[in-house]
């Protein structure tokens, strides 16, 4: 099992300017909201292509089991939260 601090740790590592929200009942799913910069520009597949590849790891090693992505750009997250 990993704790949501882990997986939010490996994910902000790889972008440091993100805002990041881990969430798991049982340490083994987990449902993450990433927005970040990085993300401009990229479709949906190409932004949870960056999440994975900061968590490929822990995916591999089955410590991730499962993994719900939410990803925003700074602009798509300010106007979802007005």
């Amino acid at each position: 099992m990993i704790s949501p601090d882990k997986v939010e740790a490996m994910i902000q590592s790889a972008m440091p300017k993100a805002e990041i929200n881990v969430q798991s009942s049982d340490g083994e799913h987990f449902e993450v909201t990433v927005v970040a910069a990085e993300f401009d520009g990229k479709r949906r597949v190409q932004q949870h292509q960056l999440v994975y590849g900061a968590v490929k790891e822990a995916m591999a090693s089955d410590a991730i089991h499962a993994l719900q992505l939410n990803t925003f750009t700074p602009t798509e997250w300010a106007s979802k939260s007005a």
